[in-house]
């Protein structure tokens, strides 16, 4: 059985840090395809940003490009997200996702097979 549980998140103010994590359990991430989504209130489930078994990251480059890092720690089987420079505009519930299969399209969050319970990330102006 899969499981996702993220944490790090919280209140902070606009142009400050946080990092997120993604503790995985009953599947290793280095396998997988890792994911990160958004979704503010009233708004649709959004793509922040995948690592992919190998091969470089992809982001939301109109959302999150040069602020947010995503990376993975295969030792703890935890994926991170950096974020950086925060706006209130990144103030959402964030998601972490597991794809088993390989696919392409890693916008898509049909594609990925496992969610976690997500994390409130607030940002004050």
């Amino acid at each position: 059985q899969v499981q996702l549980v993220e944490s790090g998140g919280g209140l902070v103010q606009a142009g400050g840090s946080l990092r997120l994590s993604c503790a995985a359990s009953g599947r290793t991430i280095s396998n997988s395809y890792m994911g990160w989504f958004r979704q503010a209130p009233g708004k649709e489930r959004e793509f922040v940003a995948t690592v992919r078994r190998s091969g470089p990251s992809t982001y939301n480059t109109d959302s999150v490009k040069g602020r947010f890092t995503v990376s993975r720690d295969n030792a703890k089987n935890t994926l991170y997200l950096q974020m950086n420079s925060l706006k209130p505009e990144d103030t959402a519930v964030y998601y972490c996702a597991m794809g088993a299969s390989y696919f392409s399209d890693v916008e898509r969050a049909s594609r990925y097979d496992y969610w976690g319970q997500g994390t409130q990330v607030t940002v004050s102006s």
